[in-house]
């Protein structure tokens, strides 16, 4: 491997604690990596990555050679973007899977045109994702964020509504008011940073209420709640856009439209200790200047 090659290696190393994930990412093999490490490390006469049989970690060397080697790296990007070579490289982002769906994928294709060498590794969820050990660059979600050391960029806001189907309604009859749920249900919502399900909200005079109700269905994904509250099994309370034909075709049917639930921010998160690089910045703002028209218009 080149002198530059071995640094982007050295560098996923770190991020990734893994010789084999590192690898594997750049397209090289697990020998051919550890290799190359060796000689970089007798070149410079240091010990760089501290091995174990399970995990890879800089030593105090390694790490002050890392965060040198990030900044060497984003600069060869920036200068050759500059020259007229545009961004390159692999772009790993993780986006909740309606998300990606609906508004990402759609919107993907000219982006990708305006950076022809860019390569966009997009994964689905929801979880919590340690970004500098797994690898990705940034992630898109949706709520209250918890607190942490990640730079938060905001996209847009998501009005959420309440709905149901005719037959649960048939069954339990339509609620007037945030107070009148008693006997009602609700499929659980199991978030993914407590592992227990999330409350309903409603707007009551300005200030948020929560209401837990019992749930006989409790789910982890955004599909299958809409598929549940299809199937009667309880009150939901997501995005409106998710539920535009639902709602058309009568599949489902929203109330307490007097009640609406706060709006959802969407944010992106990227880490605060990297230095941001020239691909993952004209993605920031590809986003902002994309998803956020997008997410206006859904709440219409």
């Amino acid at each position: 491997m080149d002198r530059l090659s071995t640094l982007e290696l050295f560098v996923r190393i770190v991020e990734r604690a893994s010789f084999s994930a590192a690898a594997a990412d750049l397209g090289v093999s697990r020998p051919v990596a550890t290799a190359a490490i060796k000689d970089l490390e007798q070149r410079l006469g240091a010990r760089l990555l501290q091995r174990t049989t399970r995990h890879v970690q800089a030593t105090v060397e390694g790490e002050a050679y890392y965060r040198r080697c990030v900044s060497i790296l984003a600069d060869i990007e920036d200068a050759d973007r500059n020259a007229g070579g545009g961004v390159t490289g692999l772009l790993r982002v993780d986006v909740p899977g309606n998300l990606a769906r609906t508004m990402l994928l759609p919107a993907l294709p000219d982006f990708l045109a305006q950076h022809p060498g860019l390569t966009v590794h997009l994964g689905e969820g929801e979880r919590y994702v340690d970004l500098v050990r797994e690898g990705v660059d940034c992630v898109i979600r949706a709520g209250k964020l918890a607190d942490s050391d990640m730079i938060v960029r905001s996209l847009g806001v998501m009005q959420e509504i309440t709905c149901a189907s005719p037959d649960y309604l048939k069954r339990y009859g339509t609620p007037s008011s945030p107070d009148n749920l008693d006997g009602h249900m609700m499929v659980g919502f199991v978030s993914s940073r407590t592992d227990r399900a999330m409350p309903m909200e409603f707007t009551v005079k300005n200030k948020t209420v929560e209401v837990a109700l019992p749930s006989r269905v409790l789910v982890s994904g955004a599909d299958a709640n809409a598929a549940a509250a299809r199937l009667g099994l309880g009150l939901v309370q997501a995005p409106r856009y998710r539920f535009k034909q639902d709602l058309a075709s009568g599949a489902l049917i929203e109330v307490l439209a007097e009640f609406t639930p706060p709006p959802v921010p969407v944010s992106i998160l990227y880490p605060s200790n990297r230095q941001l690089s020239p691909r993952i910045r004209v993605f920031i703002d590809w986003l902002a200047s994309t998803l956020g028209p997008k997410l206006s218009a859904a709440n219409e």
